[in-house]
């Protein structure tokens, strides 16, 4: 008997979400990076155990938008909650019921919507901490269940599974049960170069940076990919570049690397970077960027 279970990721930015995804799958398809607000886009993560394939949508981290950017990142995490089976609300060890979780509740309580609250990073707090997060947060809502977990080292991540089988609908499966994602190749691609950008460049550069892949060619055992790199302002560009070209080979080097682990093939990469100013503040240059809202 084939069943099936959509389920969102929801949580602040920077709680660890991707890295759950990741995890899950045993597979990089999410950008990871210690910078808040890394997921711009909905990704999907495809995971078939047993009768059971899990369908995850990692979202971007609730927050107030400050731009044309923001707000198309918020109308993908409202849209991914009303699409799924399942929510998954994941915060920290430590953290507080803010005015976003209690609206997120408040939403989830309106749809009768089953929500597993995740509480992540065990690894860096202790029991107390953990017990107070939990009694904190059930002051606001009752969850079908309450999971420490540590996605970073992975522990306690099986328990999610068997928790969140019990709501699976039995029927056919989506998704064909050897594929991980329904993410364009592209996609993967321009994510996997944005998140070594962001871990290269540490605070000099802020999340002004979208990656455009103008040319994606396959061969039997080599794609051949040209990325544009784009920021915000012209004192970026040679940041990025770097002295001698040498940041940016390293951005290149990293993100090649991580590419053939998971195409399984050799990757030529010819990165270039253009400035294209205050971009985030434009709906029609964040559609161009391929922020587009379905």
């Amino acid at each position: 008997m084939k069943k099936n279970l959509f389920a969102a990721l929801i949580g602040r930015p920077n709680v660890g979400k991707s890295t759950l995804l990741n995890t899950l799958l045993g597979e990089h398809i999410s950008i990871v990076s210690p910078k808040p607000q890394t997921t711009r886009t909905r990704i999907t993560g495809i995971l078939t155990k047993e009768e059971t394939q899990f369908v995850f949508l990692d979202t971007p981290g609730i927050h107030k938008p400050k731009d044309k950017l923001g707000s198309y990142m918020m109308k993908v995490a409202d849209g991914a909650a009303a699409d799924v089976d399942l929510v998954l609300l994941l915060v920290e060890a430590g953290d507080r019921v803010g005015a976003v979780e209690k609206e997120l509740l408040r939403r989830f309580d309106g749809a009768h919507l089953p929500t597993v609250l995740i509480i992540n990073k065990t690894d860096i707090s202790n029991a107390r901490e953990i017990g107070d997060t939990i009694a904190r947060f059930a002051e606001y809502h009752t969850f079908d269940a309450v999971i420490p977990i540590s996605a970073k080292n992975g522990e306690n991540v099986n328990i999610i599974l068997d928790e969140i089988d019990k709501f699976a609908m039995e029927g056919p499966w989506f998704f064909p049960d050897d594929i991980i994602t329904d993410q364009p190749e592209r996609v993967i691609a321009s994510e996997i170069i944005r998140e070594k950008l962001l871990n290269a460049l540490g605070n000099e550069i802020p999340h002004g940076t979208a990656v455009v892949i103008e040319s994606f060619k396959e061969k039997k055992d080599l794609i051949s990919i040209r990325a544009e790199i784009f920021c915000e302002k012209n004192s970026h560009k040679p940041i990025i570049i770097g002295k001698n070209g040498e940041m940016l080979k390293k951005i290149g080097s990293w993100a090649r690397e991580d590419m053939e682990k998971f195409f399984g093939v050799k990757i030529f990469l010819d990165l270039w970077v253009k400035v294209k100013e205050n971009w985030r503040e434009s709906a029609a240059v964040v559609a161009n960027f391929g922020f587009k809202e379905e």
